[in-house]
């Protein structure tokens, strides 16, 4: 196996991967679905006059709720923030639902606040239960969109763009990569920014780096067409003493893939990059429904999408 190909494999098999095709119970138990009655994107898109209301929710693995339950606080607030960005929406509110101990649940909700301070959207309500068995965690985003991002625009011949802070070290325990104390408060202003280039017209479709890694997050993001892409390893920005595997395993506190109209990819790219972020073209979508790397003139496949699904919701 190639070194390329051995990459291809790993990223394929993250447990953040594998984790994804849970989430087809969803579809065998409501069926197929839209952005009104489900499943679908990150967020569920509710009409609302002019504009429209995105409203989305994320558990936190309760291991990570009772290792780190200040760092799981913050955690619920991001993974919420980036999902509502990620469909073009700009977060309005957040709530959230609490179970544990006192000394736990003070500090998830103290790890809920410093975040919600930082990306300047507050926590309006929620729940907390007082137990003394395992702890859990689970938040809820509300957003409004002028025009949504979503997987469903996603077609052949639009430009992929990353756009990311490579500013951060990865922690130890796991592959997290936090760009707080470097970006601060700009941050606020970073997750906004997809909801401007929704408006603009300049991206279409988004998905943000989570669990899943790179790789595994486009291939959530093309499932739903059964579009494919090859992602060129040598234009792709990688954080300076980051290895590349980990990079691409990784869940960025910011890191997102949008696929833009051909003639509106220099828009894109601008966005990103006045915000002193960093942002470049990875590929074109086509309709071969495999996602692949290339680095030099070698080629491997890491999806298949006309074949397997990630996610499991698709038709």
């Amino acid at each position: 196996m190639t070194d390329l190909a051995a990459l291809a494999a790993g990223l394929r098999d993250l447990p953040g991967v594998r984790a994804k095709a849970d989430i087809g119970l969803v579809a065998e138990v409501f069926g197929g679905g839209d952005w009104y009655a489900g499943p679908g994107d990150d967020g569920a898109v509710l009409p609302d006059g002019p504009g429209q209301v995105v409203v989305g929710g994320e558990a936190i693995l309760p291991a990570f709720v009772a290792a780190d339950p200040y760092g799981a606080g913050i955690a619920a607030v991001l993974a919420n923030v980036n999902d509502l960005a990620a469909m073009g929406a700009r977060p309005v509110a957040l709530l959230d639902t609490v179970v544990g101990d006192e000394a736990t649940s003070r500090e998830v909700l103290r790890g809920m606040q410093w975040a919600a301070d930082l990306y300047q959207v507050p926590v309006v309500g929620g729940h907390l239960t007082r137990t003394d068995g395992p702890p859990s965690l689970s938040a809820f985003g509300i957003g409004r969109a002028d025009k949504v991002l979503s997987a469903t625009h996603a077609a052949a011949g639009q430009v992929l763009v990353l756009g990311c802070c490579l500013e951060g070290t990865m922690r130890q325990d796991f592959l997290f990569f936090p760009s707080f104390e470097q970006r601060g408060a700009q941050l606020a202003g970073d997750v906004r920014l997809l909801a401007d280039l929704a408006t603009s017209g300049a991206a279409v479709a988004a998905k943000d780096v989570s669990m899943a890694g790179l790789v595994g997050s486009l291939a959530m993001l093309l499932e739903a067409g059964r579009l494919g892409v090859t992602v060129d390893l040598d234009a792709l920005p990688v954080p300076d003493g980051v290895p590349l595997a980990d990079w691409l395993g990784c869940f960025p506190c910011f890191a997102f893939l949008l696929t833009c109209p051909a003639d509106r990819v220099a828009d894109c790219l601008a966005g990103f990059r006045g915000r002193g972020l960093t942002a470049e073209a990875l590929g074109v979508l086509d309709t071969s429904g495999q996602v692949r790397l290339r680095r030099g003139d070698e080629v491997a496949t890491v999806f298949d999408l006309v074949t397997e699904g990630v996610t499991n919701l698709r038709s």
